[in-house]
């Protein structure tokens, strides 16, 4: 007597042998796929972070950003109130003027003096003195030229400008604030210049070299990837440039795979809309030979 149930059988039988067989298919695949990549999650996003200071002290005028706004390179970000340096420029000038008329005497004098040492009316000591007048007067001159000069530069020094185009962050002042020279007063952080270090395993180096195409994936934008290009690999581990290098001085060695930081740069167009912070982690895949 036939068994009803058998069609059912091999119908599950065949079900499940496509279900394997598709399974040991993609497992193929993608062993297949990442064969050739060198894929890590230890990575971030690092950038350039410009510090702003003023170059003179005083007390803040104007503050003309905000935390995270973006600015162009020569936009104005902070002015310092310019009274006792406006009086500095205008005490330099007086004093310049006065060392001008000294000169100017000291001048004649000179011309007067080589006369009449040239007639032998007065010794050589009288012509010298005046001579040495005439110098020291130059000098004068000189200086409170180069004096007027700093004046000027520090009253240009009142205003701080934005170096490079960025986002401002750690915005540490406000109006009325009496600053110091060199104070930090914020950052500027420009998202045009980004790149990755990606701290891989020594053992996955081997096939790892400059100018190999890399797929990154960032944590903040699942299913969005980014491109970009191996730049470098540092001459080190990170253990070796680590504030404290490990040591073996007591023999209790214990053999530790080491990591070794990678530069990408990303690609010039990847991330048109500045969407990349840095800071953000990701998981770059680097392709070791031609896809």
């Amino acid at each position: 007597m036939m068994n009803v149930e058998d069609p059912k059988k091999r119908k599950v039988i065949k079900i499940l042998a496509v279900i394997v067989a598709a399974g040991l298919l993609g497992a193929g695949i993608y062993i297949v796929h990442n064969l050739n990549r060198e894929t890590t999650d230890d990575a971030y996003i690092e950038g350039r972070i410009h510090s702003i200071a003023s170059k003179v002290s005083g007390t803040v005028l104007k503050v003309n950003v905000d935390d995270n706004q973006l600015v162009k390179k020569g936009d104005l970000l902070v002015e310092i109130d310019p009274v006792d340096y406006i009086l500095k420029v205008k005490e330099a000038a007086a004093n310049l003027e006065v060392r001008k008329a000294t000169l100017e005497q000291s001048v004649r004098d000179r011309d007067r003096a080589e006369a009449l040492f040239n007639g032998k009316v007065i010794p050589k000591e009288k012509y010298e003195f005046a001579l040495t007048a005439y110098n020291l007067a130059k000098a004068q001159v000189s200086a409170a030229e180069q004096q007027l000069n700093i004046s000027r530069q520090n009253l240009r020094y009142t205003k701080v400008y934005s170096p490079v185009d960025g986002y401002v962050t750690k915005k540490s002042l406000e109006i009325g604030n009496q600053i110091r020279v060199e104070q930090p007063l914020m950052a500027i952080i420009g998202l045009k210049d980004l790149w990755l270090t990606a701290n891989y395993k020594e053992t996955q180096l081997k096939n790892v070299k400059k100018g190999q195409r890399v797929f990154i994936k960032v944590d903040t934008y699942p299913g969005k990837v980014f491109t970009g290009t191996v730049d470098s690999i540092m001459a080190g581990t990170g253990a070796a440039f680590s504030l404290f290098p490990p040591e073996n001085a007591l023999g209790n060695y214990v053999k530790v795979v080491q990591r070794i930081p990678i530069k990408i740069v990303f690609d010039k167009n990847t991330d048109q809309d500045h969407v990349l912070r840095i800071g953000m982690s990701c998981v770059p895949s680097i392709i070791t030979k031609n896809e």
